[in-house]
């Protein structure tokens, strides 16, 4: 019985710190201590700013040897790859509707693994589990970007150079594989960073989980979880069901254990990416639908992940 209260506590003191934050946006907003102007500017000092900042310092600072991950990157674009290969399918068989497809297959695969899961892992592992997920985030945001232009382009659509182009786009211009790439390089090559310059990004990276949460929480439309469409909960249950179900066990089979297969978990169950919802806005599919998966998978995440970090915490694997 104290085993399980201790499991119990374990997992709740990694998921319950990022719920208090979520709830403390959703509150701050309906006071109107925050509104959507301030979301959408703080969103872009995260994702431009802040988030860069701490991913690219957890890269200099640690003292991993990030060569040695290699298999653990690979593992995970695989089976990411493969998870996204088993969705199209499966949605396009469960809906004879086409029009909706890219937007229940980015829903259903495409996780919020720089903001949400990222801050899974630095409750579980701190620092040392950040510098390694920042590798695991930058591979995997290179995919799903990939893969949502795939998904969400017509397939009546004949100008593929503007797919190839948005893809190109996306990714020479995202600053977290910017900064990622940046850290990496720093790393490899032992360049020192001055202490100054060092100090200040800290003070950026210190913002960047709490404002990020803040802002995910203010942006949440609990109302549109009411509108309990059939696409939504296949897309819900893709995500955070079958996801982290497939791919963790995978990682288990393949002999991932402890910090590994920790992130494995974390980055796959994470709810869907908000940017599914820019992307799917940007490439005329139903913006709406994918709000309603991203809320929908950010709340029910609190549940799944921690009944997640239980079982895998029971059985000594994380």
């Amino acid at each position: 019985m104290d085993n399980l209260i201790t499991q119990l506590l374990f997992s709740a003191s990694i998921t319950g710190p990022i719920c208090v934050m979520l709830l403390l946006g959703v509150l701050l907003k309906r006071i109107h201590l925050i509104n959507d102007n301030f979301i959408e500017v703080a969103s872009k000092l995260v994702f431009q700013v802040t988030l860069p900042a701490m991913l690219f310092l957890s890269i200099v600072n640690a003292k991993h040897d990030f060569s040695s991950s290699s298999h653990l990157i690979i593992y995970g674009l695989i089976a990411n790859f493969v998870f996204f290969l088993f969705t199209v399918y499966s949605t396009r068989f469960a809906f004879k509707d086409k029009q909706n497809h890219g937007v229940i297959i980015q829903g259903g695969f495409r996780a919020n693994t720089a903001i949400i899961a990222l801050a899974y892992v630095a409750n579980a592992y701190g620092n040392t589990g950040v510098a390694l997920a920042a590798i695991y985030v930058a591979s995997t945001t290179i995919l799903y970007n990939i893969q949502a232009v795939i998904a969400l382009t017509p397939k009546n659509d004949n100008n593929k150079k503007q797919a190839i182009g948005i893809i190109i786009k996306t990714l020479t211009k995202n600053p977290l594989i910017i900064s990622i790439v940046l850290g990496v390089i720093c790393s490899l090559l032992s360049i020192p960073v001055p202490d100054m310059l060092s100090q200040a990004g800290q003070y950026f990276a210190n913002m960047t989980l709490p404002l990020a949460l803040l802002c995910a929480g203010g942006s949440l439309n609990l109302h549109s979880m009411k509108e309990e469409s059939a696409a939504t909960w296949f897309a819900t249950s893709y995500k955070l069901i079958l996801s982290p179900l497939f791919i963790t066990s995978g990682g288990l089979l393949v002999g991932f254990r402890g910090l590994e297969l920790g992130l494995i978990f974390f980055m796959s169950a994470a709810p869907t990416a908000a940017a599914s919802y820019v992307m799917a806005r940007a490439m005329g599919g139903n913006a709406i639908l994918a709000a309603n998966i991203i809320a929908q998978t950010t709340v029910a995440s609190l549940f799944t992940c921690t009944l997640g970090i239980f079982i895998l915490a029971s059985f000594n694997l994380i």
